[in-house]
């Protein structure tokens, strides 16, 4: 199971009073605002949560699994990275296997 905006939206509204809409819009405007930010290529730093930034992957050579005889050049390209901060970094190191299998369980619909 994953948690989606939604379900931050109607968590948030319930435990602050605030309306879902507001909420809703406050949520949205920040993830606005990151993914602006990083697509500039600026560093979006949350201090406790992480850090997202844009790294330049280098160019190599791939194969088509297909057909493995035959080179494909992979240019350089820009990807993001995050890098969870350390309180994240401490709770997610204390999981076990079994936890993440039963937060996520195979037959799940994906969710965006």
């Amino acid at each position: 199971m994953s948690l989606t905006k939604r379900d931050l939206v109607t968590r948030i509204s319930t435990e602050t009073g605030v309306v879902q809409q507001q909420v809703l819009d406050i949520v949205q405007k920040t993830l606005d605002y990151i993914r602006e930010s990083v697509a500039k290529g600026q560093k979006v730093e949350l201090r406790n949560f992480g850090v997202f930034e844009v790294k330049i992957r280098k160019a190599r050579v791939g194969r088509n699994p297909n057909s493995p005889e035959t080179d494909v050049p992979i240019p350089q390209r820009a990807v993001v990275k995050f890098k969870p901060g350390k309180e994240m970094r401490d709770e997610v190191i204390k999981l076990t296997p079994e936890q993440v299998a039963a937060a996520n369980p195979p037959d799940a619909p994906e969710s965006i």
